[in-house]
């Protein structure tokens, strides 16, 4: 078997044995956790007696032993069938098929705006060390990092919606908007512009210090003081030598932070009425729905581990002499 078939198959084997602890972990959490969806169902019926609320634990399965349950649920979920919402009265993979396209746009446009400007910045910083451009951007970069998302979507809101009315505050489109697609696709994007910026800021940050020591770390190594010495240009250097080397221990990071910006993207879809994910999630807990909540982190979880198994042959890609292990 060739030797990137079989990296393939390594990675693969330890993603689904990462995925199945991390489905027992949260099963069995969820489930210890004081309190359940018939407590929660019998006072939306406005508060009934222990026989009623006994019965909905019965109708629901959940009288039977935890070993019990989680046997069933990991049947169903060998069949991709998540269970029923019954907070929102649907399927959960409708539920979560129908938040999810919101969440991955927001969350691809912070990620990809994160990198983009926090690899630029961090090589002007790393080349400019000592120098005031790097202290300017460093700071900035400490400042963002210190900056709680909250606070920072609530300011972006009073500045641009309230004062300057420049921008929607919240929701992923304007309601009863009629025009062509493209009119469409630019409302989408008029609405995403506050909760990607303010989602991207914190992940900007960690990018920015993280290239900067890597570009200086890099920029002292022998090879770069003979591509100096062959004549090359500092343009040549740094893209040739320099970019390439120093955006390994940024990737690593880019992978580390997925699963705490999915995290972040509770706060923000929140502040900002965002449709997807985060805010199911929000509802989910304070409903008690269990069902939706192992539906959303199974996901969840799976998106983490594809985009760490990304990040692995990127590596390859990018230096091959790190090759496949």
């Amino acid at each position: 078997m060739p030797e990137y078939m079989r990296f393939m198959v390594r990675r693969l084997i330890q993603s689904l044995l990462i995925i199945v602890g991390i489905v027992i972990v949260n099963f069995v959490v969820l489930h210890l956790a004081p309190g359940d969806m018939a407590d929660v169902m019998a006072g939306l019926d406005g508060g009934g007696d222990a026989n009623f609320t006994q019965e909905l634990r019965k109708q629901y399965g959940l009288d039977q032993p935890l070993y019990v349950q989680f046997v069933g649920y990991i049947q169903h979920l060998m069949v991709f069938d998540f269970g029923y919402s019954f907070t929102r009265n649907m399927p959960v993979l409708d539920a979560i098929l129908d938040r999810l396209p919101a969440t991955l746009l927001l969350m691809g446009v912070a990620i990809l705006l994160a990198f983009v400007v926090g690899v630029i910045l961090g090589m002007i910083a790393g080349s400019h060390a000592g120098k005031p451009l790097d202290t300017v951007i460093s700071l900035l970069a400490l400042l963002g990092y210190a900056t709680p998302l909250f606070w920072l979507g609530l300011l972006l809101i009073l500045l641009f919606t309230i004062h300057l009315g420049w921008l929607p505050s919240g929701g992923m489109k304007t309601i009863g908007l009629r025009g062509s697609l493209v009119d469409q696709w630019l409302d989408v994007a008029k609405h995403l512009i506050l909760p990607a910026v303010t989602l991207a800021v914190f992940y900007l940050a960690i990018f920015v210090r993280l290239m900067r020591a890597s570009v200086i770390e890099v920029m002292g190594q022998d090879y770069i003081r003979t591509a100096r010495a062959k004549g090359m240009k500092n343009i040549s250097i740094y893209l040739k030598h320099v970019c390439a080397n120093a955006l390994l221990p940024v990737l690593t990071m880019l992978g580390l932070q997925i699963g705490g910006m999915l995290g972040g993207s509770v706060v923000i879809e929140t502040i900002f009425s965002w449709p997807g994910l985060g805010r199911l999630t929000y509802d989910a807990i304070f409903s008690r729905d269990v069902t939706l909540l192992l539906g959303i982190l199974f996901f969840s979880s799976v998106c983490v581990v594809v985009t760490n198994l990304i990040v692995d042959l990127l590596y390859n890609w990018i230096d091959p002499r790190i090759g496949l292990k």
